[in-house]
């Protein structure tokens, strides 16, 4: 039965679909060999580069999901706190919203502009196979999209047209897959924005009632009319926001504690590798154990420029089959 998978934007074919010239020695594999190797083996060689999707509809809806919070950040501080008479409640709640605005933008930012774990295209060669130093018996698979050996649970993205190693999906808003490398970002980025709306909702409500204890004219600097026009969408923007970033965070950190990602659980690829208990998959997904740079979306950046990790790829005719079983022909 097809999985509604498309919704994730990934159009592969199932891991065990093979060419045509492969179909038969694939039935002849036992279910302890069909199984690609690991992720040690094949890494991606533009980890340290930078990283951005040239995609019309998610570079749309990027720039929309920044105007929104701009909007949102307009409305809080020219209509509802620098108008209040109490200079306390403004300066406590600027800040806080403040803070958690850019905080949700740069994770944004860097949900975007992170590899998310691409794998390295056209590698699938003989002789870069045979540089491997695989064991007889051992069946690696390739893409027949971008021409690259597939680790373990990567997945072909159709809009980044590369291979993901833990593709959970791809997100037209980061513009991005979401996938090993830029989840803590992703997850970050779905939880402040799902803080600020809650922030610009309380205050919302706080506003009204203080509207309709004093004069209408005096609560803003804008008329009456346009104020509760900008108010009545903030809070729209606000509620749909909150209830859609909780959402994708719910499912997100429950993706990270089953060590399972959406696109497996639609396939059913479950139980097909060794499961990890739930902290140690936060932790290897948040980069170490618990501290305050969980929630930093800026944690692992630094201002000295290392030459990236290049992995050199022995040149040579892409390999036709899709399952390729050591030794090669």
């Amino acid at each position: 039965m097809k999985s509604p998978v498309h919704r994730c934007r990934d159009v592969e074919h199932g891991r065990g679909r093979s060419g045509s010239g492969s179909g038969g020695t694939s039935n002849c594999l036992q279910p302890e060999q069909r199984i690609p190797i690991s992720k040690d083996v094949i890494t991606s060689s533009s980890a340290s580069a930078m990283w951005f999707i040239r995609d019309a509809c998610g570079i749309i809806c990027a720039v929309i999901t920044w105007l929104l919070v701009f909007y949102a950040e307009f409305v809080v501080l020219f209509v509802m706190l620098l108008p209040s008479k109490n200079l306390t409640y403004s300066i406590v709640n600027g800040t806080l919203f403040n803070t958690l605005a850019f905080l949700a933008l740069a994770s944004h930012l860097r949900a975007m502009c992170t590899d998310p774990g691409a794998v390295p295209k056209g590698n699938a060669t003989k002789e870069y196979i045979e540089s491997l130093q695989l064991k007889p018996g051992q069946v690696v698979y390739k893409c027949p999209k971008c021409c690259s050996i597939k680790p373990d649970r990567a997945h072909h993205c159709s809009v980044c047209k590369r291979c993901i190693r833990k593709m959970d999906h791809h997100c037209p808003w980061v513009n991005n897959c979401v996938g090993e490398n830029n989840q803590k970002y992703f997850v970050l980025f779905t939880m402040y924005i799902a803080l600020i709306s809650l922030h610009a909702l309380i205050m919302v409500v706080f506003h009204f009632l203080y509207c309709f204890e004093d004069d209408w004219t005096k609560c803003s600097s804008f008329s009456p009319p346009a104020t509760v026009i900008l108010l009545i969408l903030l809070c729209f923007e606000g509620l749909l926001f909150l209830i859609f970033t909780s959402v994708m965070f719910g499912t997100q950190v429950h993706s990270i504690c089953t060590d399972e990602t959406g696109i497996e659980r639609l396939k059913g690829e479950t139980g097909k590798w060794g499961k990890v208990p739930c902290w140690e998959a936060m932790e290897a997904a948040f980069g170490g154990r618990f501290s305050l740079s969980w929630c930093s979306p800026f944690s692992g950046l630094s201002c000295r420029r290392t030459p990236p990790d290049l992995v050199t790829v022995p040149q040579g005719e892409i390999i036709e089959e899709d399952v390729i079983e050591i030794p090669l022909s």
